[in-house]
């Protein structure tokens, strides 16, 4: 059932606001719209393109990497507030799947969720010493994986570094990074 225009533009503020990096292809499908239809209500509305949001997210949130340089990050980082959290996108492109299934490789959902447990670290050393991860469904290209680390706990030499992949709202990946530091005054 269709929603009244106006209806259907407040839940579209409130979802945006929710997870700005939502697409208007999940947009208009979550509505029941075109996506020309989000894109007009986004306009009368002043809500940039998911471009601008990723942007004003990024501007906003981003602590200096310290324990890896930002070109061998995989994904994009787009807020990272050091030893506490951070969020970065990957877009799974045709290069990041098998070919025969057009799933993505689960080395690319690994390096994504690693690299952003190395990024978060407020350290300019930072290893992974042991990882517990969880492979929960299958991504495939065109698809858009949301992976957000959250510091657990931080300890001399060790900190613990938890990430959860999503895409869209469903979770894909998750994994417990143990973390080896340089070792920190307590």
């Amino acid at each position: 059932m269709k929603r009244k225009k106006q209806d259907r533009q407040r839940h579209l503020k409130e979802t945006i606001d929710a997870n700005p990096f939502i697409t208007d292809e999940a947009l208009a499908d979550r509505f029941g719209v075109s996506i020309q239809t989000i894109r007009l209500d986004r306009m009368e509305l002043s809500i940039p393109e998911l471009r601008e949001r990723i942007k004003d997210v990024a501007q906003k949130q981003l602590d200096e990497v310290k324990a890896l340089p930002m070109e061998e990050v995989f994904g994009e980082i787009v807020d990272l507030q050091l030893d506490e959290r951070a969020i970065s996108i990957l877009d799974v492109k045709k290069e990041h799947v098998f070919s025969r299934t057009g799933i993505a490789r689960g080395h690319y959902l690994f390096a994504q969720a690693n690299s952003l447990a190395v990024a978060i670290i407020d350290d300019d050393l930072a290893l992974t010493a042991k990882a517990t991860i969880r492979f929960t469904r299958q991504v495939k290209a065109g698809e858009r994986v949301v992976a957000k680390a959250e510091v657990q706990k931080v300890e001399r030499d060790r900190t613990l570094v938890v990430v959860n992949s999503f895409v869209e709202q469903e979770l894909v990946f998750s994994g417990d990074f143990l973390m080896y530091r340089s070792a920190q005054e307590q």
